[in-house]
């Protein structure tokens, strides 16, 4: 029993006195046996109470009922014992465990609060949805019947008490076991003004996960397909199972249906998104295709990941939006990762649908396996590291020749066996000098077949040595406050010169930056292995100032006692000097950020150059970037690269945010692709419009302009939620 403070005025010891006794009067009054009302079932709270002459029951002023989660306010509850009815005059405020909360202006309810009718009633459900409605009947503790009702999630002011959109309806059932709602003669309007009309819609209430019906639907429209509408219809099997369908229908011809399945299992989970579809792009036959994902946990730690990727043809997956991939991959992985070990295998096909590319001469069967381990030797002291891998791959073609004059034979297949090992120890100085020393060891056994240029096997052990000097000075309280670090870095290694020939099918794309300048071997793969002694020489400078911006800058180059002619110019690696390496980042408490990356000679000649501006606050967000490569046939580049790509997004309003990208091609002087986005977010809706176009085309693909349309209205399942975008109205 607790005591209810008197509204708005203090409480005077009297008063005290007399709510004391209306509570002890109370107390026997539940303790008085009545049909259908248990004795501690249910908890009442009031300023005043008292038993009329008739056996009733009366509690006045202000009044609460708890019972089972449920709590009743109300200004005056009548109950009478020889109906087990309670009659309440309101306001009424009603408030369920389940997060329903329903106010009215009067009603009749029996005393457990399951069974009656109010009148003049709004209910709230999960505090998104509301529903107004003359009378309102609740059946059985479950169902909530509602006639001549107004449902909207929309936030309805004093000033617009029109909201952006609502449901009428003559009659709305609620069933909340099945988190169902039922509309009868339901018309939908926008700004008061009705846009259609439906006999009978079914509709998930606020906190339904997962039930059968159609979802959102979607407006597509693109150069080569017209105007469509896509239709999603959600399909539950089980708690663990659904599927989705969603037909597409476009205005030139365009007819498709796709489906996603996903499952969950008590270790992982899988997903298929596929389709298939007849139009006029290829009205010779039917197109498709099917993607899969999977993730499975296997014991002792060991995780299992599949995918699928298949395609009837190279331009469908553009021509239908759905993604820009031009190499597929069906295959799967195991992997397992702890403190000291790491694991990986895997088993792939491939398959290219870029213009150009053949896939019988390109290695489509590709198999890896890694086993890595960290250790620490007693003797030696420091880390070291021992490595197994193995890798293979297959191209469909038999024949033994170069067709295509790139040096590599059209049906070459190659098997690679690797163990390494690999060790390290750091001292440190008096004077704060670090010193370390490295040392790795890597053997390899390849076996190559269709390649006459090679025999069937070879054998190859490549040891590494190194030496690395790191001096690092740091300055605090400078002009301003500023902290300063400069570390200047110089690394010596030495590996053979000669060089075992062996085909390079993994390293064929090499660069210089600031993550492996100082690197026992710039080569990206295992094929070809950086050869000769050389010096990797650069220098690390941070400077934090405390008004918020910081700058840090890495510099530095390769020497090379011989040039052995293993990288091509456009790696910037080249020569017994390579190009500088300057990469530049600037961060201000403003928002602004600079990234830089440039590789140059010592005649400022630039082989790359990468930048990136970008800005950001709360409202505006803009990022600008700006690319330039030197031609080089060994990385397939004939022609120079220069491109620019932009980024932005602006918060317009609170509830209006537009977007824009682009990128554009100097070399070709033509645009790429460009982008413009508008969207709309409150409380009750949300509202997405996409206008895209790409510019590029080849002989599978031709350039292609896509619009899309998407309207969710907030207030239905858990998974449209506006209540982040809740607005107050003005007073």
């Amino acid at each position: 029993m607790r005591r209810h403070p008197a509204p708005r005025f203090c409480q005077s010891p009297a008063r005290r006195g007399l709510r004391a006794a209306a509570a002890l009067a109370l107390a026997l009054s539940l303790a008085w046996p009545a049909p259908g009302l248990a004795q501690d079932a249910a908890t009442l709270v009031a300023d005043r109470v008292f038993i009329n002459g008739d056996n009733t029951l009366v509690a006045e002023g202000t009044v609460e009922v708890l019972y089972k989660g449920a709590r009743l306010r109300a200004r005056r509850i009548v109950y009478d014992q020889s109906t087990d009815r309670l009659s309440i005059e309101g306001p009424i405020a009603l408030t369920e465990g389940t997060g329903t909360t329903m106010v009215a202006d009067s009603a009749l309810l029996s005393s457990d609060l399951r069974e009656g009718v109010l009148q003049s009633a709004r209910v709230v459900l999960n505090d998104q949805l509301q529903i107004a409605a003359n009378e309102l009947a609740r059946v059985s503790g479950r169902y909530t019947r509602m006639t001549k009702v107004v449902a909207s999630s929309c936030q309805v002011c004093a000033s617009n008490p029109r909201p952006l959109w609502e449901i009428r309806a003559r009659r709305v059932l609620h069933d909340q076991e099945a988190r169902q709602l039922y509309f009868d003669n339901a018309q939908f309007r926008i700004g008061g003004v009705p846009v259609f009309y439906i006999p009978r819609l079914r509709m998930p209430d606020p906190t339904l996960d997962r039930s059968t019906g159609f979802l959102v639907p979607a407006i597509r429209s693109t150069s080569a397909l017209g105007v469509g509408l896509k239709l999603p219809y959600f399909i539950t099997l089980g708690d663990s199972r659904d599927v989705t369908l969603t037909p597409y229908v476009s205005t030139k011809g365009g007819r498709s249906l796709a489906a996603r399945y996903r499952q969950a299992f008590a270790t992982g989970e899988i997903e298929f998104n596929g389709s298939f579809a007849q139009d006029r792009i290829r009205p010779d036959g039917t197109r498709g295709y099917l993607f899969g994902t999977g993730a499975f946990l296997l014991p002792r730690d060991f995780k299992l990941t599949f995918d699928v990727e298949l395609v009837s043809d190279p331009a469908y997956l553009l021509d239908y939006g759905i993604s820009d991939d031009d190499r597929l991959r069906t295959g799967f992985q195991i992997e397992r990762t702890r403190r000291n070990e790491t694991f990986f295998a895997s088993l792939g096909n491939y398959r290219s649908i870029r213009a150009g590319e053949d896939n019988a001469v390109l290695p489509t069967l590709v198999g890896d396996l890694t086993f890595h381990r960290r250790f620490r030797p007693e003797i030696l002291g420091g880390q070291g590291g021992f490595t197994l891998q193995t890798h293979s791959h297959r191209r469909a073609s038999d024949v033994d020749v170069d067709a295509n004059g790139d040096g590599v034979t059209d049906g070459r297949d190659v098997a690679r066996a690797t163990a390494r090992a690999d060790w390290r120890r750091n001292w440190i100085s008096d004077g704060g000098l670090a010193v370390s020393g490295l040392l790795a060891v890597t053997a390899d056994v390849y076996a190559i077949g269709q390649d006459a240029a090679y025999p069937g096997t070879v054998t190859r052990i490549t040891p590494v040595t190194a030496v690395e000097l790191r001096w690092p000075w740091m300055r605090s309280g400078g002009p301003g406050g500023a902290s300063q670090v400069i570390e200047p870095i110089v690394q010596l290694v030495w590996a053979p010169e000669r060089r075992t020939s062996v085909p390079n099918e993994d390293s064929l794309l090499v660069e210089l930056d600031e993550g492996n300048l100082f690197s026992l071997s710039r080569f990206p793969g295992a094929d070809a292995i950086e050869r000769g002694f050389r010096a990797n020489v650069g220098v690390n400078w941070t400077r934090y100032d405390p008004a918020g911006w910081s700058i840090g800058i890495t510099a530095g180059r390769v020497l090379r006692a011989q040039d052995l002619g293993q990288f091509s110019t456009g790696s910037g690696l080249a020569g017994k000097m390579s190009d500088w390496i300057v990469a530049t980042q600037i961060a201000r408490a403003d928002g602004v950020s600079l990234t830089n990356r440039a590789l140059f000679d010592d005649g400022f000649e630039f082989t790359k150059n990468e930048l990136r501006l970008a800005y950001t606050d709360q409202r505006l967000d803009l990022g600008a970037s700006y690319i330039w490569m030197v031609a080089d046939p060994v990385e397939s580049r004939p022609d120079p690269t220069s491109e620019v790509a932009f980024d932005a997004g602006w918060q317009i309003t609170d509830g209006w945010r537009g977007l824009a990208e682009g990128r554009y091609d100097f070399t070709a002087e033509r645009a790429t692709r460009a982008g413009l986005g508008l969207g709309y977010r409150n409380e009750c809706v949300a509202v997405d419009l996409s206008l895209s176009r790409r510019f590029t085309s080849s002989t599978s693909v031709q350039p292609t302009t896509a619009f899309d349309l998407s309207v969710v209205l907030n207030g239905f399942g858990t998974g449209r939620d506006g209540r982040s975008y809740r607005r107050a109205c003005a007073r």
